[in-house]
């Protein structure tokens, strides 16, 4: 007995879908239905762009892969004018504030020679001699990677780090007016030359040796245990505040960054920070995508609203018919939702692919010119999909709820 009545309620059911969905179809009309569904794929493919390409956009700025060692790297001095050019040290004051500053990591001071020294050649085949000032840094701001670099008063030789631009500039000039040798930088690792540190007193004889070259920083680098050694020792009475420090930033085209050097009277290689302005444009734009990108979907659903709404005003009498009938309000609205929030899920799942694949091929193009981005779409672009097609759910269940329940009065 229960298994009959069992198939006649299934039977029951399924006649009435049928019938509703024969109501609905007539009624709906294929255009009205045609421009929601391209109002609110639209509308999807906007918004969840503009998640990704903000993803994208924080990946490109932030992330190891696409971090310059040099570039995020900035040696700071003042600005010399006709005011200041006797006055340029950076006080204890400058460098706490800079310390301060959210787009600043950290803050290395370079240490001058408070002494004066010249170096000499060891060999007659190779001669040369010039004076010459050194500088110190944390070896954390050092981007050459040597066991050597540490120094005490029983070592061997003073391990030094030079700039690659002397090198380019003695092979490339120097060397030729000369008619010396050019010198690859292996050559240059092996030659032990004579670091002279003149004091009052007399000359005083070190060994030195080039351990390793930098992009980062342009002087030539002593361990920081030998200048304070040699400051401390041979100090010819000089001021010891520093004329130049060396920030570690996340992104060296930051508009505040700039804006904070220019306020402070500040200066670094002005090639690490001329994308500050692109950025700021970059920035309108990104903002500018997402604004429209929202504005887009407000408008989606809104036609998506008024779409279930005509269709339900159209079909008024049949519903009516339906209700006097016996089917209950409830019936009507679950089978309204099961008609029209599918198409909902249908339209993000499309763009959430349309989205990878523009992904991709983003990630192929810029692969080629050695900037990395993610293959597979953001986390954060799934989850704005999940929370835009439960917004979707609530407007279909109360925009249904409401106009069923009109319509029943």
């Amino acid at each position: 007995m229960m298994n009959i009545l069992t198939i006649r309620k299934h039977y029951y059911y399924k006649m009435l879908n049928n019938l509703l969905k024969k109501i609905i179809k007539t009624a709906s009309g294929r255009t009205r239905f045609v421009m929601a569904v391209i109002g609110l794929s639209v509308a999807m493919v906007l918004i969840l762009s503009a998640v990704q390409i903000q993803v994208n956009y924080n990946d490109l700025l932030h992330s190891k892969t696409n971090q310059d060692s040099i570039a995020n790297f900035l040696v700071l001095n003042k600005s010399i004018n006709n005011i200041n050019r006797n006055n340029t040290t950076i006080s204890n004051e400058n460098i706490d504030q800079l310390k301060k500053q959210t787009f600043v990591d950290d803050v290395g001071i370079l240490t001058p020679s408070r002494f004066k020294a010249s170096v000499e050649s060891n060999s007659d085949r190779f001669p040369f001699a010039t004076d010459i000032a050194f500088e110190s840094v944390p070896a954390s701001f050092i981007d050459v990677n040597n066991v050597n670099w540490k120094w005490d008063e029983t070592s061997n030789y003073i391990p030094i780090i030079a700039p690659n631009m002397f090198l380019d500039f003695y092979n490339f000039q120097f060397s030729l007016s000369q008619n010396l040798p050019q010198l690859t930088q292996d050559i240059v690792k092996i030659i032990v030359f004579k670091v002279n540190i003149h004091t009052a007193t007399g000359t005083i004889s070190f060994n030195g040796r080039i351990v390793g070259f930098s992009d980062r920083i342009t002087s030539l680098l002593v361990p920081q245990e030998f200048m304070d050694w040699a400051n401390k020792k041979y100090n010819l009475g000089q001021q010891a505040q520093p004329s130049r420090v060396i920030i570690r930033t996340k992104d060296p085209g930051n508009p505040a960054l700039v804006k904070y050097l220019q306020e402070n009277n500040l200066v670094t290689d002005a090639d690490k920070t001329r994308f500050s302005k692109y950025r700021q444009i970059v920035n309108t734009v990104v903002n500018i995508s997402w604004i429209t990108g929202a504005v887009m979907l407000v408008f989606a659903l809104l036609i998506f609203t008024l779409f279930i709404q005509l269709t339900i005003a159209s079909c008024k009498e049949e519903i009516q018919l339906l209700i006097t009938l016996g089917t209950s309000p409830k019936q009507l609205q679950h089978f309204l939702v099961k008609q029209f929030f599918p198409s909902n899920i249908i339209i993000i799942l499309i763009s959430l692919l349309a989205i990878s694949g523009l992904q991709y091929f983003a990630y192929q193009f810029l692969k080629e010119q050695n900037i990395f981005i993610y293959l597979f779409i953001s986390y954060y672009t799934w989850t704005a999909a999940f929370l835009i097609l439960t917004v979707l759910w609530f407007v279909n269940v109360f925009t249904i709820r409401k106009y069923i329940a009109v319509k029943d009065k």
